[in-house]
């Protein structure tokens, strides 16, 4: 791996998981030493951070972490369900209805009471993207999709889990798994806007009972 994409792969992990906060300061004399690069890797790094619109460049040698409010997560899920609906839509029309078949049973299966329940269901959800960018085929659209996903994993994180809410998003990727392996383009798009409608709206009131009244 080229010092640049680990450069690259440490602060984008650090990011998603919150041990780079909003509003870190990211030296590049520091962070140069921190991650063992020398500081033309690490420029390059921080490039395509920003490119991801992670971080922000405040001077020539120093870089923050970008914040992500309400509004940022609306302008997220805007492109989020114009992108997802029609990955849907394209993946009930050119998708193996085998693959999606069994990825519904793989959501009817999953336990969010189990010791890794948690864990288990997002590593299904990778599974379930990874089978929807096959199944869509289309270059463009799946870049797309991979830069919102990129954002997703920090909207995630700022939202505290809520039981019901995670029982029901399992019900909603099954349902929209068995559309696109059952061949139903208009149901799958459907399901996906519900699914996204749901989403978004815990995540404000999330977000909202964190910041507490005004």
């Amino acid at each position: 791996m080229r010092a640049s994409d680990r450069a690259y792969a440490t602060l984008l992990d650090e990011i998603q998981s919150g041990a780079l906060p909003p509003g870190a300061v990211l030296g590049e004399v520091e962070q140069a030493a921190r991650l063992g690069v020398s500081r033309t890797p690490l420029r390059e790094a921080l490039g395509r951070l920003a490119a991801d619109g992670l971080v922000a460049q405040q001077s020539p040698r120093v870089t923050v972490v970008t914040a992500i409010d309400a509004d940022d997560i609306r302008e997220i899920f805007e492109l989020r369900r114009a992108l997802e609906e029609s990955a849907a839509r394209l993946a009930a029309q050119r998708g193996e209805a085998v693959t999606f078949a069994e990825l519904a049973r793989a959501f009817a299966r999953v336990d969010l009471r189990a010791p890794d329940g948690l864990d288990a269901y997002y590593a299904l959800i990778a599974q379930f993207d990874l089978a929807l960018d096959a199944a869509v085929d289309n270059d463009y659209l799946i870049a797309a999709l991979r830069s919102v996903r990129t954002h997703l994993v920090r909207v995630r994180r700022l939202a505290r889990d809520n039981p019901d809410r995670l029982a029901a998003s399992v019900a909603e990727h099954r349902l929209i798994a068995s559309a696109i392996a059952g061949q139903d383009a208009d149901l799958a798009a459907h399901a996906t806007h519900v699914h996204l409608h749901n989403a978004l709206q815990s995540i404000l009131d999330s977000l909202a009972t964190l910041k507490g009244p005004a």
